[in-house]
C-alpha cells in the first residue's frame, strides 16, 4: 500500500520520521508493509518548487486516498493562508476528528484525567475558517461594512470583517458522521456544543439541524452551550463521549481536552471525508521552528495519528501493538523532555530514541 506523506516544517521532520520507524516495525511485526511517497508541503515545498503547496501534491493525496503530515508553519496576519485549512477545503475534508484519552502514567494538570475519554468531530470545511475576510481599509471591507450598515447592522468603519457561514448541508453531514461513529464504536451519547443562545441562525441552527439528524438513530443526542461545555468538560467529563462541534468551538475544545491529559504533544488527529474516502492523519501541534533538527520534541502526536490511520486502513493488529508499546514506555517513565521534566525519576530521550524505546516494548 502506497502512503503519501508530508513530512511538514520545523521539528516536523523529526516527529514524522519517528513516527514512520514505529508505524513501520509495529507493520513488519504482523506481516504488513507501507511504501511511503513523500510529498511536498509548506517551507520545502516552496524552496523546491517556489510553491507552499503544489498541484502534485494534492493530485498524489486525491490518488492514494489516504495520507498523514507533520505540522505546517502559518504566519499570523499577513502572508499565506493556513495550508492546514486549504487542505481541508480544497479536499474537502469535512470532518477533523480528534479523539482524547488518558494514557497511565502521563502527568496531567487534573486531579482525574483518566474520567476523560471523548471523540471531537469538528467540521472542518465553514465557520469562521471559511476564508471569507476582509481586511480594514480596503475598498472590499467598505463595501461590505456600507451593505451591513445600510441594513441598519452597526459595523465600525475601521474595521476588519469576517463571514461565519454554517450550512445545513455541512452540519448534517458532520452530525451524521459523528453519529455513525459513535454506534459503530460503542459510544453511548453525542453532545452538539454550539453557541446558539446568541448567534442564532448560524450556530443556532446547527443545533436546530443535528437533531434533525439525530432523529433517524438509536441513540442518546443532546446539546451544550460552547462556554458551558468547556466547565463540563472538567468538572463531569466522564458524562461526554462523543463531541460534534462547528469549526471554532471544535478548534478550541479540542485543544483544551488535549491539555488535560498530557498536552498536543501526544493529541492525534484525523481529517476524513466519509463519502469520498480521502483523510489526512496529522500531528496536530505546531512547528516549534526553535527546535527544528534538534532530535528533542515529543513524537507522540504524529505516532497516535499514525494509529489512527492504522486503523482507518483497516491494519488494527498494527495499530494496537503501537497503542499498547506507547503506553508501556510511557509507563517505564522513558520519555522526550516535555513529559520527563514532570515525571520524577524519568529518563529524558530524544525524539528518535522514543521511537526505539517504542519499538523495543513491541518485542516486551
Amino acid at each position: 500500500m502506497i502512503i503519501p506523506v508530508i513530512y511538514g516544517d520545523g521539528i516536523g521532520e523529526d516527529v514524522s520520521k519517528a513516527g514512520i520507524k514505529v508505524i513501520d516495525a509495529a507493520l513488519a511485526k504482523v506481516g504488513k508493509k507501507i511504501e511511503w511517497k513523500k510529498v511536498l508541503a509548506g517551507e520545502e515545498a516552496f524552496e523546491k518548487t517556489g510553491e507552499y503547496l503544489p498541484s502534485e501534491t494534492m493530485d498524489a493525496i486525491k490518488e492514494y486516498k489516504v495520507a498523514i503530515k507533520g505540522p505546517l508553519a502559518t504566519p499570523v496576519g499577513g502572508g499565506i493562508r493556513s495550508l492546514n485549512v486549504t487542505l481541508r477545503q480544497e479536499l474537502d475534508l469535512f470532518a477533523c476528528v480528534r479523539p482524547v484519552k488518558w494514557f497511565k502514567g502521563v502527568p496531567a494538570p487534573v486531579k482525574f484525567p483518566e474520567k476523560l475519554d471523548v471523540v471531537i468531530f469538528r467540521e472542518n470545511t465553514e465557520d469562521v475558517y471559511s476564508g471569507i475576510e476582509f481586511k480594514e481599509g480596503t475598498d472590499d471591507a467598505k463595501k461590505v461594512i456600507d451593505f451591513f450598515n445600510s441594513m441598519g447592522k452597526f459595523i465600525r468603519e475601521d474595521s476588519g470583517v469576517g463571514i461565519k457561514p454554517i450550512s445545513e448541508f455541512g452540519t448534517k453531514r458532520i452530525v451524521k458522521a459523528a453519529i455513525e461513529y459513535a454506534i459503530k464504536h460503542n459510544r453511548k451519547k453525542v453532545t452538539l456544543v454550539h453557541k446558539g443562545n446568541i448567534m442564532k441562525f448560524t450556530e443556532g441552527a446547527f443545533s436546530e439541524w443535528g437533531y434533525e439528524v439525530a432523529k433517524d438513530y438509536d441513540i442518546e443526542v443532546n446539546d451544550v452551550i460552547a462556554d458551558a461545555m468547556f466547565q463540563q468538560l472538567l468538572l463531569r467529563p466522564d458524562e461526554y463521549d462523543v463531541i460534534v462541534a462547528p469549526n471554532l468551538n471544535g478548534d478550541y475544545l479540542s485543544d483544551a481536552c488535549a491539555a488535560q491529559v498530557g498536552g498536543l504533544g501526544i493529541a492525534p488527529g484525523g481529517n476524513i471525508n466519509y463519502s469520498t474516502g480521502i483523510a489526512l492523519f496529522e500531528a496536530t501541534h505546531g512547528t516549534a521552528p526553535k527546535y527544528k533538527g534538534m532530535d528533542k520534541v515529543n513524537p507522540g502526536s504524529f505516532i497516535l495519528s499514525g494509529v489512527m490511520m492504522l486503523e482507518h486502513i483497516g491494519y488494527n493488529d498494527a495499530a494496537e501493538m503501537v497503542l499498547k508499546a506507547f503506553e508501556k514506555t510511557i509507563l517505564q517513565k522513558k520519555v522526550t523532555y516535555d513529559l520527563e521534566r514532570q515525571m520524577e525519576g524519568a529518563t529524558l530521550l530524544k525524539c528518535s530514541e522514543f521511537a526505539d524505546a517504542i519499538i523495543e516494548n513491541m518485542s516486551n
